[in-house]
């Protein structure tokens, strides 16, 4: 912690969520025709990881005076927006799916 009690923002949060565009998906997977899958199942598994930090901090926060607010307040809202967005995916796929479906050949 610094003088003023507060701690360093690197030391606090988590590492921004911009991937480069070569770590998204696997060449080797993208052949094998796996890429849009891989892609999908990464993000469900951040969304998941996002979910399971923000319970063990507020668990932590329960049970000890350790855990600062707003690192607790800044895990439960990433949280929820990883949710939201893949709620939003879910629904363009679903929207998309019954595009296809009721195109006629």
């Amino acid at each position: 912690m610094s003088a003023a009690g507060i701690a360093p923002i690197a030391a606090v949060g988590t590492p921004p969520l911009a991937l480069p565009i070569t770590d998204v998906v696997a060449p080797a997977a993208a052949s094998r025709g796996q890429g849009f899958v891989a892609l999908l199942m990464q993000g469900l598994q951040g969304v998941d990881a996002k979910l399971n930090a923000a319970d063990t901090l507020v668990r932590r926060f329960a049970i000890d005076d350790d855990v600062p607010v707003h690192q607790v307040t800044m895990a439960l809202e990433e949280a929820r927006l990883s949710v939201e967005l893949a709620m939003q995916v879910r629904g363009r796929l679903v929207e998309s799916y019954r595009e296809l479906m009721n195109m006629q050949l």
